[in-house]
């Protein structure tokens, strides 16, 4: 079983906290997440046309971590505020999949703060060479996140593999890219096995 990590990164707003979580605690946050999964505004972004149950949840968890991906819960103030994962990580490259749970938190900065945590992750611990991130065409706040971040659209047949969807746009960007781009944001953010 690979090591789980917890990423912190402090914050005068208080800490964003990301878990790679154990059974009980994905248990414990399984119904939150199916809420917001199913919520009329996130359920159309993140692509999902039917209702989830906490069952489907669990076992896109699994699902997630049995292919050698990364699950993380994220929390701000001892309360859940959104997940994240590393998927198909492979070769040196993976892709980035995030959803602030509550519409009401979204668009104020939250998406990007995890998406970086993440990222760190990814780049420093995982050393991957290049993240994906799949998106759907209608879902421009999670374009702007990823642009923001240093993305740029890849039509390659590599990327292009990364589309969870035949329509969907692929970002990518290069460790290097990030790592440079970033260093600021990245000595703030602590990672440690939990």
């Amino acid at each position: 079983m690979p090591l789980r990590y917890c990423i912190t990164w402090p914050s005068p707003t208080g800490a964003l906290v990301a878990l790679e979580p154990r059974a009980e605690e994905l248990a414990e946050h399984a119904g939150a997440l199916t809420t917001a999964y199913n919520d009329p505004h996130n359920a159309p972004l993140l692509g999902h046309t039917e209702l989830m149950t906490l069952d489907d949840v669990v076992a896109h968890y699994a699902a997630v971590a049995g292919a050698g991906g990364r699950n993380f819960l994220v929390f701000r103030a001892g309360g859940l505020v959104a997940d994240a994962d590393l998927r198909h990580v492979a070769g040196g490259a993976a892709e980035l999949a995030f959803m602030v749970a509550a519409v009401t938190a979204q668009g104020r900065g939250l998406g990007t703060r995890i998406a970086i945590m993440i990222h760190a992750f990814a780049f420093t611990v995982l050393e991957l060479d290049r993240v994906y991130a799949s998106v759907i065409p209608s879902n421009t706040a999670s374009r702007r996140v990823f642009e923001k971040l240093g993305y740029a659209t890849d039509t390659s047949d590599a990327g292009r593999a990364y589309a969870d969807e035949p329509g969907d746009i692929v970002l990518v960007i290069e460790r290097a890219a990030f790592l440079r781009s970033h260093a600021l944001q990245l000595a703030e953010i602590e990672i440690a096995v939990r």
